[in-house]
């Protein structure tokens, strides 16, 4: 996707980026300090899927994101509609926005604005044939801040592999724009108030079992180590690059 393009897109779609923690310093980067949502806003509205339900097979398979996004996607845009309307949050405050003092709301509004969020990010971070690696900047601070590029995978992985139960794992920046990698139960996030983990997300991986569970069954390991082939470089670039 052209820069052009992806800020066009951006722009309608009303994405969002975010700041945090490493794998191995989730406690120290935890704070009560504000953290920006960064220069995207993110609406309550489910946005089109960007490629078909087919376009990811081998590694997902059509039934499964159809189910994920009509079903399990399309259910936490519209609780999150519902929880807005009765506790009287203003209807033009952003989704990160709500997220960042989601400690005031109630347990339905944090569960579907987190999941509203975290999909409509998820979506957008793939793509068919992913490109393997990221370029410029965003793999000069990756081998900076992991070592190598192999090591940040190796570090992803496990904190996909370890999350206990449902969740998600996070690449992320904390307020000096540093990378971190950290993971979240349920539909949690880096930019919620009440996250371990605080900060803006630059990639975003689900590991519910609705995600992988009709090609995968039990092997997350195998959906986590196979989810790599299609992830969007090129749209996590354009992230890191706008905050």
């Amino acid at each position: 996707m052209e820069r052009r393009k992806f800020i066009g897109h951006v722009s309608k779609a009303g994405l969002v980026i975010a700041a945090g923690a490493s794998l191995n310093s989730l406690t120290s980067c935890s704070s009560s300090k504000k953290v920006s949502s960064g220069p995207f806003v993110t609406t309550k509205d489910q946005l089109p899927l960007p490629y078909r339900y087919d376009s990811l097979e081998p590694v997902i398979d059509a039934k499964t994101m159809e189910i994920h996004y009509t079903k399990h996607a399309a259910a936490y845009a519209t609780n999150l509609k519902d929880a807005v309307k009765a506790e009287g949050i203003d209807d033009k405050v952003s989704v990160e926005e709500i997220l960042g003092k989601v400690s005031k709301f109630s347990p339905k509004v944090r569960n579907n604005a987190g999941g509203h969020y975290n999909h409509e990010l998820f979506w957008q971070s793939m793509k068919a044939n992913g490109e393997g690696t990221p370029s410029g900047k965003l793999l000069t601070d990756i081998e900076a801040q992991f070592n190598s590029f192999a090591n940040f995978k190796s570090l992803f992985t496990d904190a996909a592999k370890t999350r206990f139960g449902s969740g998600w794992a996070w690449l992320y920046t904390d307020p000096l724009k540093k990378l971190h990698i950290g993971s979240s139960p349920n539909q949690d996030n880096p930019l919620m108030d009440i996250s371990d983990i605080k900060g803006i997300p630059m990639l975003g991986l689900d590991v519910w079992e609705h995600a992988y569970y009709l090609k995968y069954q039990n092997k997350r390991a195998d959906y986590i180590d196979n989810w790599w082939k299609v992830v969007n470089w090129e749209y996590v670039q354009n992230r890191y690059s706008a905050i």
